[in-house]
C-alpha cells in the first residue's frame, strides 16, 4: 500500500507540474506576442507615466514573464529611463509626466541621474505632477522636483534622515568555534570590510567614515531638496532632525508637499491641464515603453561611443549575470579598441569590489588603450575598492556627488575550522606532504608563523601595487594618494574634494566628454556586454524566482547571501569596506 500511495503522488505532483508548466508556457507565448520588438504607439497629448517601483539597475533584460503576471516594474535600466526623459521633453506629444512613487529601490547616484533628467525636462515647459501613498526619502527625492506634490491622505513621507546598518557575525563564529584569519596592510585602518567577523560592533575609524559619508550624502539631498521646494536648507534639516512629519498633514504643513487628496483628484488635475473631458481615460506612456519609443528614434551614426557596463561584485575570469569577470570585461574593452568604428570608450561602473586579480586585468586593459582612444569612467551608485582600481587609469574620471567611491585598500580572509569540526563535528584531519609547506593553504588547521608572515607580505605588496598604480593614474604622488586611501570611502563630493575624481556629472556628461575628446559631434551607442539571449535568461529568471519562492520570506536569507559572499573571497581582495546599505 505504501508503494501504490507513493507512485499515486508522484503521478499527482508530475500532472500538476505539467499542467503549471502549460500554463507558464501559454502566458509567455501570449507576453512574447503581446511585447516583442513592436515599437509602442505614442498618442497625441499623452503623458509619460513613471511607476517609482522595482529595482533601479544599470542594464534591464526584459522578460516577458513580468508581464504575464502582472509586474511591469520589476526592473528598470536607469540609463533608459533617462533616455527617455530626455526624448519626451522634445516629443511634442507628450504634455508632461506623471510621477507615482511606489517604493523604488535605487542608490541615490541612480535617483540623481533621474534627477537631473527630469530638471532638464522641466526647461520644456512641460507639467510634471507627483502622487504617492507612500514615499521613502528615495521616492521623495524624484518627486521634490514635480510643480505638485500630492500625499494620499491616509498615506507617509519618510523624511528623517539617512541610517546605515551593518551586520556583525563574531557571535555566531564563536559559537561555532570558527575562527577567522585576517590579512590586512597596518595602514588599512579603515578598510572595514572584515569587522563583522572579528568584531560585534562598528570600530571608531569606521564610525568616522561612515559618518561623514551620510552627512555628505545627506547634505547633497538637502540641498537639491531645498532648491527645488523652495525651502530654507537649515529649516529642512530641523524638519528631519526632530522628525517634525509624522502625518500627511505635517508634510503639507512644512512645505514638502503641494497637497493631500487622493489619486482621483489629482487626475482631474491632470486632465484639466490636458483639456480632456473628466469622463475619458488620461493616454499615459510607461517609461518602459517610451524608451523602446526613444531608442527606434535614435540617429544612426557610423562613428560609435562603446559603452562598458561593469555591474557588480569583481570576479577573476568570467563574472556571474551580478558580476564583472576580469577576463571577460578585459576582452571587451579590447573589442572596443580595436574596433575601427568605436572612436571613444566609456567605462560605466556600479561595482563595490573583489578580485585584486580581476581588477588589475582589467586596469591593465585600460592603460593599453589610452592613447589609443579616449577612454572615460563613469561610476554610478558605487565604485569603490576593486570598483574605483578599474577607474583610477581612465583618461577623465566623472562621479556623481553621491557616488560611493574610494575605498582604496586590501585584506585577505581565510578561516581556521579546526576546533569547529572537532568540537562540534567530531571531524579531524591528517595530511602527508612531500615539503613543510604543501598543505599551505589550508583550513583544517592554525597558520604558522612563517605561513602568517607569507599571507601579509602578499596583502602589503598588493597595496603598494594598487596605490602606486592609483597615484600614477591620478597625478599625485604616493605619499599623498596613501593620506586619502587607507581603505576609506568617500562620497563622489569628497572624492572630487581629495583629487580622486576629475568632474562631478552623469552619464550624459561622461557621454559627451568621451564624443569631445574623440572630436565627434553625432555618435551612436554599442553596448557591452550584450543581453543574453532570450530564452537562456528565461531558465535563469525561472530558476531564480523558484529559489526566491523559499527564500523571500526565510529571516535566514540576508545571512546565507553573506556567507555564499564569503565563498567568491578567493585570492587578497579590494572590496568595499562592508556590504553598505543606506536607508
Amino acid at each position: 500500500m505504501a508503494f501504490l500511495r507513493n507512485l499515486l503522488a508522484t503521478i499527482t505532483g508530475l500532472i500538476v507540474f505539467s499542467i503549471l508548466g502549460i500554463i507558464i508556457l501559454f502566458a509567455v507565448m501570449g507576453a512574447l506576442a503581446a511585447s516583442g520588438d513592436e515599437i509602442p504607439t505614442v498618442k497625441d497629448n499623452s503623458v509619460l507615466y513613471m511607476p517609482l517601483s522595482g529595482v533601479i539597475v544599470e542594464q534591464a533584460i526584459e522578460n516577458p514573464l513580468d508581464k504575464a503576471f502582472g509586474d511591469e516594474t520589476a526592473q528598470l535600466a536607469i540609463l533608459d529611463a533617462v533616455n527617455a526623459i530626455k526624448a519626451a521633453a522634445d516629443d511634442d506629444k507628450i504634455k508632461g509626466i506623471y510621477i507615482e512613487t511606489k517604493y523604488i529601490g535605487a542608490s541615490f547616484s541612480s535617483l540623481q541621474e533621474i534627477r537631473d533628467a527630469l530638471l532638464d525636462f522641466k526647461e520644456s515647459g512641460k507639467f510634471i505632477y507627483a502622487y504617492g501613498e507612500y514615499m521613502s526619502e528615495g521616492d521623495y527625492y524624484i518627486a521634490s522636483v514635480a510643480d505638485e506634490i500630492y500625499l494620499n491622505p491616509q498615506g507617509a513621507l519618510e523624511f528623517n534622515g539617512l541610517a546605515l546598518n551593518i551586520m556583525f557575525y563574531k557571535g555566531l563564529f564563536d559559537k561555532l568555534d570558527i575562527k577567522p584569519v585576517i590579512f590586512r596592510p597596518t595602514s588599512n585602518k579603515f578598510k572595514s570590510f572584515v569587522e563583522p567577523y572579528i568584531r560585534k560592533d562598528i570600530s571608531e575609524e569606521s564610525k568616522l567614515q561612515y559618518s561623514e559619508l551620510l552627512n555628505s550624502v545627506y547634505d547633497f539631498y538637502l540641498e537639491n531638496v531645498a532648491d527645488t521646494r523652495g525651502i530654507d536648507q537649515s529649516e529642512l534639516e530641523r524638519i528631519s532632525d526632530e522628525m517634525l512629519v509624522s502625518f500627511p498633514e505635517d508634510a503639507k504643513k512644512y512645505g514638502l508637499v503641494s497637497q493631500v487628496e487622493y489619486e482621483d483628484v489629482v487626475k482631474d488635475v491632470m486632465r484639466d491641464t490636458l483639456g480632456i473631458d473628466e469622463a475619458k481615460d488620461i493616454p499615459y506612456v510607461s517609461w518602459s515603453d517610451y524608451a523602446k519609443v526613444a531608442k527606434a528614434d535614435e540617429e544612426y551614426s557610423k562613428d560609435k561611443i562603446a559603452v562598458i557596463v561593469a555591474n557588480g561584485p569583481i570576479y577573476q575570469s568570467v563574472g556571474e549575470d551580478d558580476g564583472v569577470g576580469g577576463e571577460q570585461f578585459a576582452r571587451y574593452i579590447r573589442k572596443a579598441r580595436d574596433d575601427k568604428k568605436v572612436k571613444a570608450i566609456v567605462l560605466r561602473i556600479n561595482s563595490p569590489g573583489g578580485s585584486l586579480t580581476g581588477s588589475d586585468m582589467i586596469w591593465r586593459e585600460v592603460m593599453l588603450t589610452k592613447g589609443v582612444k579616449p577612454i572615460i569612467a563613469s561610476m554610478s551608485g558605487v565604485a569603490a575598492s576593486g570598483g574605483y582600481y578599474i577607474a583610477m587609469a581612465a583618461d577623465t574620471i566623472v562621479a556623481q556627488s553621491n557616488t560611493i567611491t574610494g575605498s582604496i585598500g586590501i585584506f585577505s580572509m581565510l578561516y581556521d575550522f579546526e576546533t569547529f569540526l572537532d568540537g562540534k563535528l567530531g571531524l579531524t584531519h591528517d595530511v602527508v606532504c612531500t615539503g613543510e609547506y604543501s598543505d599551505f593553504i589550508t583550513v583544517t588547521r592554525p597558520f604558522t608563523e612563517y605561513e602568517n608572515s607569507v599571507m601579509q607580505r602578499g596583502v602589503d605588496r598588493g597595496y603598494l601595487t594598487f596605490t602606486s598604480k592609483a597615484a600614477e593614474g591620478r597625478g599625485m604622488s604616493l605619499e599623498d594618494l596613501q593620506a586619502v586611501a587607507e581603505g576609506r570611502v568617500w562620497s563622489g563630493l569628497q572624492a572630487k574634494e581629495n583629487g580622486l575624481v576629475d568632474v562631478l556629472g552623469s552619464y550624459e556628461d561622461a557621454l559627451n566628454l568621451a564624443a569631445q575628446a574623440a572630436d565627434i559631434e553625432e555618435f551612436s551607442l554599442k553596448i557591452y556586454p550584450q543581453q543574453k539571449p532570450f530564452f537562456e535568461k528565461l531558465v535563469s529568471d525561472l530558476t531564480g524566482q523558484a529559489q526566491g519562492y523559499f527564500t523571500q520570506s526565510d529571516i535566514l536569507a540576508p545571512y546565507r547571501k553573506q556567507l555564499k559572499s564569503l565563498k567568491e573571497m578567493e585570492g587578497i581582495q579590494a572590496r568595499m569596506p562592508a556590504e553598505i546599505e543606506i536607508h
